[in-house]
């Protein structure tokens, strides 16, 4: 089992190898856990707050608060960032809180706005599924940016009576899920919106042991067997770490680790990345990437040299095995 002093010595190692304030913050507030008012993470936060990846979110978000549509893309607009929910991910991935700078207090308006209906995108009118789909992304992004947001009840309450209904026997029932959703949202078609596992999951405290346990052995199963977007599987690994698309991989792994008890599906996975550490504690992608600015996770804004690869990597790793633990102790 992956201990947590194991942990504690990679991410010290990452200390160690990178002296970018922004990976440094990461690593002592996200991963280490040291607290929001410690002096000497507040300090180093000024210096973060100063970092290119930061100034980058500031410069990009437009005047609603976000980063163009919420999640289509817009191609007529060359935007680093795609989307909002990409923008608003992203800050949330390097460590920003909605008490620094204006950047997540201004996204927390926009996604407001969308729960609302009237924000800048409206309402879809042509598409009975679209509505409440994108009134639980704004409201999932909404809660990891004030937890318990008292806007995001009754939407919360709608998908946490759709699970219970859809789960009711302990294993999933489509019939179950397509009445419940009928019913809530007033929706016809056979096509279901999505079972929002991870707003469901951001108030952990009103789910069940078993509600849990049976949305992991079905959700985490078809993750685990259909590789989620991808063909491949954790039960089917790369020979070796340094592979051409080892980077997606983590599609799957982080879409399983959001429930408890992950390790049934994961644990192959845990040893696998375990086993194809460097010797200095670290993991690098390896010169085969070729989007490195597919998933946003990176911390330079530039993606040209092997020592940006090697901080990307390990904090994606560690980001993985810190949930991993927590949902596994």
């Amino acid at each position: 089992m992956f201990t947590q002093s194991e942990f504690k010595g990679h991410a010290e190692a990452l200390l160690d190898f990178c002296q970018y304030p922004a990976v440094q913050y990461k690593v002592r507030f996200s991963l280490l856990d040291t607290p929001y008012q410690d002096s000497a993470l507040t300090a180093l936060r000024r210096e973060f707050l100063k970092s290119d990846i930061v100034e980058e979110m500031y410069q990009t978000q437009d005047i609603h608060g976000g980063w163009g549509k919420l999640r289509s893309k817009d191609y007529s607009v060359k935007a680093r960032i795609p989307t909002s929910g990409v923008g608003i991910e992203r800050c949330l991935y390097i460590g920003l809180t909605i008490e620094d700078r204006d950047i997540l207090f201004m996204a927390s308006e926009y996604l407001q706005g969308l729960i609302e209906g009237n924000g800048n995108e409206g309402v879809f009118e042509k598409n009975e599924r679209a509505n409440p789909w994108q009134k639980a992304i704004a409201c999932n992004l909404l809660e990891a940016i004030t937890p318990n947001h008292p806007m995001c009840d009754e939407t919360y309450r709608q998908w946490l009576y759709i699970a219970g209904r859809a789960y009711e026997e302990g294993e999933y029932s489509y019939e179950k899920d397509r009445a419940a959703q009928h019913e809530m949202f007033l929706t016809r078609e056979d096509r279901l919106v999505p079972m929002q596992s991870e707003l469901l999951l951001k108030r952990r405290q009103n789910i069940s042991n078993a509600l849990e346990d049976a949305m992991l052995r079905h959700l985490g199963r078809r993750a685990s067997e259909q590789g989620y977007f991808w063909e491949k599987t954790p039960d089917r690994l790369p020979e070796n770490f340094v592979y051409k698309q080892t980077r997606r991989w983590f599609e799957t792994f982080n879409y399983i680790n959001q429930f408890r008890g992950s390790a049934i599906y994961l644990a192959n996975a845990v040893e696998w990345l375990l086993d194809n550490v460097r010797e200095d504690g670290l993991w690098d992608w390896g010169p085969q990437v070729k989007d490195p600015w597919g998933y946003f996770r990176y911390f330079s804004c530039n993606r040209h040299y092997s020592h940006n690869r090697v901080v990307d990597c390990t904090l994606e790793v560690l980001s993985f095995l810190k949930k991993y633990m927590e949902n596994n102790s």
